[in-house]
């Protein structure tokens, strides 16, 4: 079983989850309006590795570079998120971690749930692995119009199809035209390059014109990651990853594991803690992961122009556009948002990374739910949003 944002395999599994996608789109509307009603577990918001039980401290100090006012409490709007995250009506435990712009950070931990729980990432690796090998573009292992035939020796789609032209570019944008997934992508034995050859073949003759459809599936990123891994030169994705973990001292205790270390699923095979996950989302909103240029290549909306043939936003009943690895977001249903004014990453368990980039602020609600609840963590989230950004910018204590 796939265990990413959404699986997909066949036209008939297509099918099949878009009738359940639209059952979830109507499910999130109830959900939303009965969200502060019921029990909640215990509460525990802290700020960094010095949790305080009861009490919601300060990342960094307050600055006057936010307009503040005189009648706004950040302890009183903080007590009062706590009760709201406490007696929100939801499927399983959960934390939420946000920090704002001056370094102040809020989190709350619910039940059994801690910001140091690990979790199992689902398509929330989606962005890390995207990251990753936009990294190794900056540092000239790569060009996002190199093709898998550049990188992969005997790759099995003949240049005579028209899915000889994807791009890298097109593969970390879901463009590529890679639809049909293997059952390789989701067996710990099989061999990972072996299991990329498999995906090109099963794939060869479909006819999809790279760049023209957005599909949302784990096909994309799985090639991306041999190319990465045969241009840097090392036998894995485990080694790229513990070179991104020890060039930015991120994900700690974090692994690819899923479905095995041998054949990790890129697009949704993690394990990480909200504390992690956060502190990665603090590095690529301070620009310490990408260099202004690669930013910038990240933030392009790469589905502007293209057909958005298979996108589980539909289940929400909004149309978002990709970039790079991660959503842009748009509350509408149809795409009027400024690009990358929101970007996120959310996986089918419920948890949900994202950086709001009009208001500069982070945050991550780690959570792991049943397959395909991830309506219900997206409600949690913007259940408190309205009391974060009241929180986002009162300085008065």
């Amino acid at each position: 079983m796939n265990r990413n944002f959404e699986p997909v395999t066949s036209n008939k599994v297509r099918n099949k989850k878009k009738t359940w996608l639209s059952r979830c789109g109507m499910l999130i509307l109830s959900f939303l309006a009965t969200a502060c009603g019921g029990a909640g577990g215990s509460v525990s918001p802290v700020s960094g590795a010095n949790a305080t039980s009861g009490s919601a401290s300060s990342g960094g100090s307050t600055s006057n570079s936010n307009t503040g006012t005189d009648t706004c409490s950040v302890s009183k709007l903080e007590s009062e998120m706590n009760t709201q995250l406490a007696q929100l009506q939801t499927d399983t435990d959960f934390s939420f971690g946000i920090e704002r712009e001056d370094g102040r950070r809020y989190w709350f931990q619910r039940g059994a749930s801690t910001m140091r729980t690990p979790y199992e990432s689902a398509s929330t690796s989606k962005m890390v692995s995207a990251l990753i090998i936009l990294r190794l573009v900056e540092q000239g292992y790569l060009k996002l119009e190199d093709k898998p035939q550049d990188k992969i020796a005997n790759w099995p789609i003949p240049s005579t199809v028209p899915l000889s032209t994807m791009s890298l570019a097109n593969l970390l944008s879901f463009t590529s035209g890679l639809t049909e997934e293997p059952l390789c992508l989701n067996a710990g034995f099989s061999n990972f390059e072996s299991c990329v050859n498999n995906i090109a073949v099963v794939n060869a003759n479909n006819t999809l014109i790279p760049g023209t459809e957005f599909y949302y599936a784990s096909t994309h990123l799985q090639v991306a990651g041999l190319m990465a891994v045969k241009a840097r030169g090392v036998n894995s994705w485990q080694e790229l990853f513990k070179e991104f973990q020890q060039q930015t001292g991120l994900f700690k205790t974090a692994s690819y594991d899923l479905p095995s270390s041998s054949n990790p699923r890129l697009a949704g095979g993690m394990h990480w803690t909200g504390e992690e996950y956060l502190e990665f989302l603090v590095a690529l909103k301070k620009g310490k992961l990408l260099n202004s240029n690669s930013m910038a290549q990240l933030l392009v909306d790469r589905t502007a122009s293209t057909k958005l043939t298979y996108s589980p936003a539909t289940a929400l009943g909004e149309v978002w556009h990709y970039g790079l690895g991660m959503w842009h977001e748009c509350q509408n249903s149809s795409f009027s948002c400024a690009p990358a004014s929101r970007i996120s990453s959310p996986g089918a368990y419920g948890a949900y990374p994202f950086w709001d980039r009009n208001k500069s602020y982070i945050g991550i609600l780690a959570r792991q739910g049943e397959l395909g609840s991830f309506t219900k963590g997206v409600a949690v989230e913007r259940a408190i949003r309205p009391k974060v950004e009241t929180w986002l910018t009162c300085l008065n204590q």
